[in-house]
């Protein structure tokens, strides 16, 4: 039986399955980090982005759960897509992000 040939040293490291190196991921890039597009609390759009735990250095209130989010603790960032809504960001646990659609807020902001 007649052996294959040797896959060329570059399809070994990009993997030939994969799409081309040039496509860009799903997202804004805000700041080197992909920022997605979900719908939130009020039926509003969010932009969240995701912090990771290497990355996360203060102690926040979560407005899901009103717990803390301690230092270390990977989490998103959640702001409204509308003009002007970055001042109004919000750092959630991922869980409560995530199960924002069954619960309502604990914690009104004034």
């Amino acid at each position: 039986m007649p052996r294959r040939k040797p896959m060329p040293k570059q399809s070994r490291r990009t993997g030939s399955r994969r799409g081309p190196a040039s496509e860009e991921p799903r997202g804004v890039l805000f700041g080197g980090a992909v920022v997605r597009e979900e719908p939130g609390p009020g039926g509003e759009l969010y932009m969240v982005r995701p912090i990771p735990g290497a990355n996360a250095t203060k102690f926040y209130r979560c407005p899901g759960c009103d717990h803390d989010i301690r230092p270390g603790v990977a989490h998103v960032v959640t702001w409204p897509s509308e003009p002007g809504g970055a001042a109004e960001r919000r750092h959630w646990h991922t869980g409560c992000w995530s199960g924002r659609g069954t619960r309502s807020l604990t914690r009104r902001w004034s």
